[in-house]
């Protein structure tokens, strides 16, 4: 048997320090190991148009042999495969994760994934500004979940929140097709919903516009501009328990990808419209309203502490009681 040399030789040195610099100098996805199958989850919204790219665009080969998206289609449907097991790794509304986390339920937030997609359509013209609201009948889909709760918050920062009147609704396109009925006066909305609205009305020869962007209403009212993260990738600590490592090369893949959406976002939306189904024509357009960003949580986290304490100002059990902590935030 050779005897184990007490002191490597300089051959050795050299060889080990040029292992270790090129491992230091490869990107982190080829340092992590790869999962056996990634599943990512994501709303039916701008931010699943950046996660439909990844995936499509092979951004995501060297995490894991198998990746997929599906697309969850209500708040309710995404708490229930959280709850279960089912989801483990998902595009949430911030909100929706700070409420879980403060409760104990183990996700934690990777990113967040746009600035805001918020607006309130009307026939052009027909309203200015928050203020214009009062008196009018104005459809809110999701009620109880982070598009109501911010703009019942803004309502009540203007003084108005008893003098519009509410009409919950079961869904954006609910929402969209009684707009187009004439059966409200307006409609809250989010991307690719408002767009939707738009273009049937161009159809049915009606004049329907964004007339209110709530991102730069809230930037207005409060101090942090008009940024409203109102979503990004969480994960729980079942993803976690194996997927840790992978965090860091997977927001740089979906920093990435999200700027091919930006710059190509007819590509973008013909990757989407399967998971999504939606036409794609209508992903494209929605795509430069979507305020499309993927920033590490832990940058973006002076921006979603703003609008989390505007939610907690009408309830704060809408967030869990109070600002999540560090852990929260995992990159």
């Amino acid at each position: 048997m050779s005897p184990i040399p007490r002191h490597p030789s300089r051959r050795a040195l050299l060889a080990g320090a040029g292992a270790l610099a090129a491992a230091l100098a490869a990107p982190a996805v080829l340092r992590a190991a790869p999962l056996a199958r990634l599943a990512l989850f994501g709303p039916p919204a701008g931010p699943s148009i950046t996660l439909a790219h990844a995936v499509a665009s092979g951004a995501l080969k060297d995490l894991s042999a198998e990746v997929s998206l599906t697309v969850w289609r209500s708040p309710d449907e995404l708490r229930a495969g959280l709850t279960s097991g089912t989801i483990d790794l998902s595009v949430v509304p911030v909100q929706v994760a700070a409420n879980l986390y403060n409760r104990g339920m183990g996700l934690r937030l990777v990113n967040t994934m746009t600035d805001g997609l918020l607006f309130i359509v009307a026939q052009s013209g027909a309203v200015a500004d928050l203020a214009g609201l009062e008196g009018r009948r104005l459809a809110v889909p999701f009620v109880n979940d982070t598009p109501d709760f911010v703009l019942r918050a803004l309502l009540a920062r203007q003084g108005i929140a008893d003098k519009v009147d509410l009409l919950p609704v079961g869904s954006p396109i609910e929402a969209a097709q009684m707009l187009l009925a004439g059966q409200i006066e307006a409609a809250l909305l989010s991307e690719p919903a408002s767009s939707v609205a738009i273009m049937r009305g161009r159809a049915a020869g009606k004049a329907f516009a964004r007339v209110i962007d709530l991102q730069e209403e809230w930037g207005r009212q409060g101090d942090v501009g008009p940024l409203l993260p109102q979503a990004g990738l969480a994960a729980t600590d079942a993803f976690m328990a194996g997927g840790a490592e992978l965090l860091a090369p997977l927001q740089a893949a979906l920093a990435r990808a999200n700027a091919e959406v930006l710059a190509d976002p007819v590509q973008a939306a013909t990757e989407a419209a399967g998971a999504l189904d939606m036409p794609a024509p209508i992903l494209a357009l929605s795509v430069p309203h979507s305020r499309l960003a993927v920033r590490p949580a832990g940058e973006a986290r002076p921006a979603i502490e703003a609008i989390l304490s505007l939610m907690a100002e009408t309830d704060a059990a809408i967030i869990g009681g109070k600002l999540p902590d560090d852990g929260f935030y995992l990159l």
